[in-house]
């Protein structure tokens, strides 16, 4: 008789047609198992994880979009005052004749000098 075969049914046991490991030793199936489980929670911690972060990286680029999107809108006025502006200047200096044109850099020099003064 092999003496491994002997502590080999010691360790298990008949039970309804199929194997069973004694007490306080577990089969490689059962052991396999308990594995798969601990590795599985894991698993579904990282997908928790990855999703939350997914949602926090959207709400990041839906706010960003947002302020790019105010960013945009404000840009445009600028630039349609900016037009309207130059497109003033344009016809005043096309239209009036040169003593306006003095009159009006005279003006921008006078308040560029007092701006200056004031903010000394």
């Amino acid at each position: 008789m092999n003496p491994r075969r002997g502590t080999r049914s010691q360790l298990l046991e008949m039970e309804e047609g199929g194997l069973r490991t004694s007490a306080p030793y577990a089969s490689s199936a059962e052991i396999a198992e308990q594995e798969n489980e601990r590795s599985l929670g894991e698993l579904e911690d990282r997908v928790k994880l990855f999703k939350r972060l997914a949602g926090d990286v959207q709400d990041e680029v839906d706010s960003h979009n947002k302020l790019l999107e105010g960013m945009g809108n404000a840009m445009d006025a600028s630039r349609s005052m900016m037009a309207g502006t130059m497109a003033r200047f344009t016809r005043v200096f096309e239209t009036k004749s040169s003593r306006n044109i003095a009159t009006i850099v005279a003006s921008c020099v006078v308040i560029f000098l007092l701006v200056y003064y004031l903010a000394r």
